[in-house]
This record gives C-alpha cells, structure tokens and sequence, in this order.
C-alpha cells in the first residue's frame, strides 16, 4: 500500500501524532508541573494569580510543605500586595517575610505554613 507524498508548506503546523495542531489552543488537555517549594508568578497572567495562587498553597499546604517562596516580581507592587493578602486570609499561613536578597528581595515572599 502506498500513501500519498504530501509536501508541508513552512506555515503547516503538525503534532507529532500527524494531526493538526490548533494555533490557539496548542495544549487543549491540562498540562501537569510538578508543586515545588518555589512558584515563580512571572508566567502566569495578571488576571490568573490570584486563583492560581490559591491553588498553590492549597496544594502546597497538601503535600506538607512547611515553607514555600512565592516569586512575584518587584515592579510597582500589584502582583506582591494580591499575594499578600491572600496569605493573610489563608488559615494554614502562620507568617511571610521578603526573601532574602539571594532569593528575589523584594520581588518574593517567604511563606511559612502550618500543617492542618
């Protein structure tokens, strides 16, 4: 059996499955990263960070870590006070500092957690 010989153009875009891939959507299943002690914000969508940092220390808290460093960036302070103040309403959250200047300064906060 033969199959057809078909040249790709340089704007084809194909999984390695063979299927095509959507422009828009090119991860349409959920992609999983494994929850470190670190979570750097600088990827995640202003509009996103505060549901994504709820996760991450409900997670956080799940897997039993008892510190976790939340990297936000310094910039004018936005994505540093929304951090904050979900740290202030978070019951497991016994206290939070700035990092260290080796570990971000200003533009993280060292979290410590409790276990519940």
């Amino acid at each position: 059996m033969s199959l057809p010989n078909k040249k790709m153009k340089a704007d084809d875009d194909e999984s390695d499955s063979g299927g095509a891939v959507d422009a828009f959507d090119p991860f349409p299943d959920p992609v999983t990263i494994p929850t470190t002690d670190v979570f750097d914000l600088h990827t995640i969508h202003p509009r996103d960070v505060k549901a994504v940092v709820e996760e991450y220390l409900n997670e956080a808290q799940r897997l039993g870590f008892r510190s976790v460093r939340i990297i936000h960036g310094k910039g004018i302070g936005v994505q540093r006070e929304i951090v904050r103040k979900i740290l202030q309403r978070t019951s497991w959250v016994m206290d939070w500092t700035d990092a260290p200047p080796e570990a971000g300064g200003l533009g993280a906060t060292i979290v410590k957690l409790r276990k519940e």
